[in-house]
């Protein structure tokens, strides 16, 4: 978690422009398809061949949204994005995923610490909301 010194309408500005996103997150080449609830999208991240293909598959404008991809029960992941605005007006981000299915197991060794990722993506967020802000 980290917490931004931004409204929470410009924090949540910033996540869901999908074209913009490789301008200020380092964890992201590259995002097509909008980040709306009900698209898919196609995430290129540093570092892998590999397109990750999310559906957006929840948005509370303003509060949260969640990501999932896989095959549920077999491999799903559920990225959850949550702002909570605090007294002083700035708003804590919070950010987690979660794996579920019978082949986490088998997977499991082999899946990077998202820790030191998820905090990247943060921070990058905490410095573009609050140069915009």
């Amino acid at each position: 978690m980290v917490n931004i010194s931004a409204p929470a309408q410009r924090i949540w500005q910033i996540l869901t422009d999908a074209e913009k996103f490789p301008r200020w997150n380092s964890t992201v080449i590259r995002i097509e398809g909008q980040i709306r609830e009900g698209e898919k999208l196609r995430i290129h991240v540093p570092g892998t061949e590999r397109t990750f293909t999310p559906k957006v598959s929840e948005v509370i404008c303003g509060d949260r949204m969640t990501w999932a991809g896989g095959v549920p029960g077999v491999f799903h992941g559920v990225r959850t994005f949550k702002l909570t605005t605090c007294r002083d007006g700035s708003v804590d981000f919070a950010m987690n995923e979660r794996f579920s299915g019978f082949a986490l197991a088998f997977a499991k060794g082999s899946m990077p610490d998202f820790g030191p990722i998820f905090q990247t993506y943060a921070d990058d967020l905490k410095k573009e909301a609050e140069r915009a802000a």
